[in-house]
């Protein structure tokens, strides 16, 4: 064989006798050849650049969180809990283990964005690695290091492993799983079995149910193709259940167990229930779109839409316009070479492990995209980061083993003929020994046609996502497509080519399959995002609010109409679908806010909340948009004035917190200049019963409360009205003033008033 070639033809690790002896390990791993290592270190390298050029640029990126990681950070009950504030008000509406890496970090080095993001970027690239490592066990480093390629550059994983979200750790934990399953499978190992288990447990303690949606597949891979008994295989399933159950329970049971009057309110739930907010709005309701409290949910719209900020439900949603360019690039690619490699490994032995990796991989990926693409709750398209770690191991795995395919010799190998190799579906009978030998003269050939119709297929798809982009460097799209068929056919030609010009052919193909994804990658590094609603790459037709707001911001700086309407997105007269109001005032067509009719200052005339001044942005002075993008009070924060932060900080240290304003993005964004406790009322949509009326008149009897802040929010799809209550209150009972266009009531006054 050419030296050339070795890439791909790498043997995996030899495959182990069946395990008698739990603590029995597999022979040694097959010895890596000499450019694996220096290849997986530029892989590595080059993620880590990827994921940290210009990571500050996004500033605070998802402020709900960073204002969280930044209370976590002076307060050990608010790490804790993952509370909003340090003053412990209320909770974000997840579970807090990614806030804790976070905050650790802010501690160490101080509040800024480089803190909050870095420990995103180094989650990345720790799953770059371990996903090399996990595929490289089986099949190779070519597979690894094709694997960990594929999941560094898809464009949705760039976003997220730059942003301050849960799901780069998510993906982190569960990659690890994976890993800790493939060592499991290889000796039947019970410790590696409740590892798995205590990563999926900590998965939840990072994304709730999101975590769970692997374990299915864990478990039934183990099942099926374990060296080990089928009781034993039950009873090390049943003590992973249990590792997950004390890993993730520990929490759950302190906050249920904590009274109420001990502990923050747990934001997101209408019961303050983190057991409710599990199975409610993080769980079941993200299935039926009974969400109670969102805004956007209320289940599936006429046509098939799952709300406003989810897009249109089926099976090819992860195709479609807002998620095709984020996550589907190899996602035909992966589906194809699943399927080509079940078909030679259809007749192994229970325990081959080239099966059992491919369905542990196409697992993952079949069950998370298809609950993704179903569900009627609200869906973002960033969600799909968690298919990218096996879309890159089936188009590693399936890549090497057609590659290795296709050099089998015309004449079966005794084994195959026999019918006792692991993977070869050949019959023992002579009959089956006639039949092999034609079946094993074609299988090069099969082997080679499907790597070249994968690979036009993946280049014809590359042109029709960046066709949707078409003012976006129009050559790349042609390029893409011309090199990607030539390659294609290049690679049906390539045994009658020179072995010498094989990594040539193997090097196009890779080009024009990866440069599509490799491009919005890049594109989405050098865009700061900021906001609720990131996306990956430029604009789209038929993104977010079927305008396409990448980044959390109207395509190419469009400025939002008068009137503050979204194109495309809300009907007339401010209403949402589902029959969601903004509160204060409750006036859908008028435009009325909390705090008497005004959002912030200046009168709305039904513009969106969150536009205060009458379409000015806090005290930014950004016409028609919140700065860093995004619908400001619902989807992002606003920036205070210097003069509105030194009112906040004026005495802040007589009070509990500094202000309260309805809706936890509005509070961040106050948070997070002036690093004292801002009060989110009703929790991230305004729409928790957190705190109540009496509640509040209560904490300004106190003094605890120094101002409010005017402020929109949202309701829809129930909820408590509570913060349209408190917001009336305070509008009725106090005298405004108005600072750079902002509405405040200072509430210093309150014990008389209360």
């Amino acid at each position: 064989m050419d030296r050339n070639e070795t890439l791909l033809t790498a043997p995996p690790a030899a495959e182990p006798p069946t395990a008698t002896r739990p603590d029995e390990h597999p022979p040694p791993a097959h010895r890596s050849p000499a450019w694996a290592r220096p290849a997986l270190a530029t892989l590595l390298l080059a993620t880590g650049l990827l994921y940290l050029w210009g990571l500050g640029a996004s500033g605070w990126a998802n402020s709900f969180y960073a204002a969280a990681a930044q209370a976590g950070s002076v307060s050990w009950k608010a790490f804790l809990y993952g509370s909003s504030d340090a003053a412990n008000s209320i909770t974000v509406d997840k579970t807090p283990a990614s806030l804790w890496l976070m905050a650790l970090s802010v501690r160490v080095f101080g509040l800024n964005s480089w803190a909050m993001l870095v420990p995103q970027a180094l989650c990345g690239v720790a799953s770059v690695g371990v996903l090399y490592a996990t595929v490289r066990r089986w099949y190779g480093p070519a597979a690894g290091l094709i694997a960990g390629a594929v999941l560094a550059v898809t464009p949705v994983a760039t976003l997220m492993f730059r942003f301050n979200n849960p799901d780069a750790l998510l993906v982190l934990l569960l990659v690890a799983g994976a890993y800790a399953t493939v060592r499991a499978l290889e000796t039947a190992g019970t410790r590696w079995m409740v590892l798995v288990g205590v990563l999926v447990g900590f998965g939840f303690l990072t994304k709730m149910l999101q975590a769970f949606l692997v374990v299915p597949v864990f478990a039934g891979v183990y099942l099926v193709a374990a060296p080990t008994g089928l009781w034993r295989r039950v009873r090390q399933l049943l003590l992973a259940g249990l590792a997950v159950v004390v890993s993730a329970g520990w929490w759950v049971a302190l906050v249920e167990l904590v009274p109420a009057s001990a502990r923050p309110y747990i934001g997101g739930s209408q019961g303050n229930s983190i057991l409710e907010l599990t199975l409610g709005y993080n769980g079941l309701g993200r299935i039926t779109g009974d969400e109670v409290g969102s805004v956007g949910g209320g289940g599936a719209r006429p046509g098939g839409g799952g709300g406003p900020f989810s897009g249109q439900t089926g099976v090819l949603r992860m195709f479609g316009g807002e998620i095709g360019g984020q996550v589907s690039w190899l996602l035909p690619a992966a589906l194809i070479l699943l399927v080509a490699g079940l078909l030679l490994t259809g007749r192994a032995a229970r325990t081959d492990r080239t099966r059992a990796g491919l369905l542990l991989w196409g697992g993952w990926l079949l069950v998370t995209g298809l609950i993704f693409s179903l569900m009627s709750g609200i869906f973002h398209a960033y969600y799909t980061v968690a298919l990218a770690p096996a879309i890159g191991a089936l188009v590693g795995i399936g890549v090497t083993l057609l590659w290795r395919e296709r050099r089998l010799a015309v004449a079966p190998a005794p084994a195959a003929v026999a019918g006792t190799s692991a993977g070869d579906p050949l019959p023992a009978s002579a009959d089956g020994a006639a039949a092999g030998t034609r079946w094993q003269r074609w299988r090069p050939l099969a082997a080679t046609a499907t790597l070249a119709g994968t690979l036009a297929l993946t280049v014809w798809w590359a042109w029709v996502l960046l066709g949707r982009s078409p003012d976006w460097y129009p050559w790349l799209r042609t390029t893409v497509l011309v090199v990607g068929l030539v390659g294609a056919v290049l690679l049906l030609l390539v045994t009658r080519l020179p072995r010498r010009l094989a990594p040539v052919v193997l090097g196009l193909g890779a080009a024009a399959a990866l440069a599509g994804p490799v491009a919005y990658a890049v594109q989405t590094a050098a865009t700061p995002h900021t906001g609720s609603i990131p996306s990956a790459g430029p604009s789209v037709a038929g993104g977010f609010g079927r305008g396409g707001f990448p980044g959390g911001r109207p395509p190419g700086g469009m400025e939002l109409p008068a009137g503050g309407q979204l194109p495309g997105g809300f009907p007339s007269g401010g209403q949402f679908p589902g029959g969601g109001q903004f509160p204060g005032g409750g006036q859908n067509g008028g435009g009325q806010f909390p705090g008497g009719g005004q959002n912030g200052g200046g009168q709305n005339g039904g513009q969106m909340p969150g536009f205060p001044g009458g379409g000015r942005n806090g005290a930014t002075g950004g016409q028609g948009r919140p700065a860093g993008g995004g619908m400001g009070g619902l989807l992002d924060a606003r920036e205070p004035s210097a003069a509105l932060r030194e009112l906040l900080e004026h005495d802040s240290a007589d009070y509990t917190w500094v202000a309260a304003t309805v809706g936890s993005n509005n509070a961040s964004g106050y948070q997070l200049a002036t690093g004292e406790p801002v009060m989110a009322i009703g929790g991230f949509n305004g729409s928790d019963p957190s705190p109540t009326l009496a509640q509040f008149q209560r904490y300004v009897a106190d003094g605890k409360i120094h101002y409010f802040v005017g402020a929109g929010g949202f309701r829809a799809n129930g909820g408590s009205s509570a913060s349209q209550e408190i917001a009336a209150w305070v509008a009725e009972t106090f005298t405004a003033q108005t600072v750079d266009g902002v509405t405040v009531y200072d509430l210093s006054a309150g014990t008389e008033a209360s």
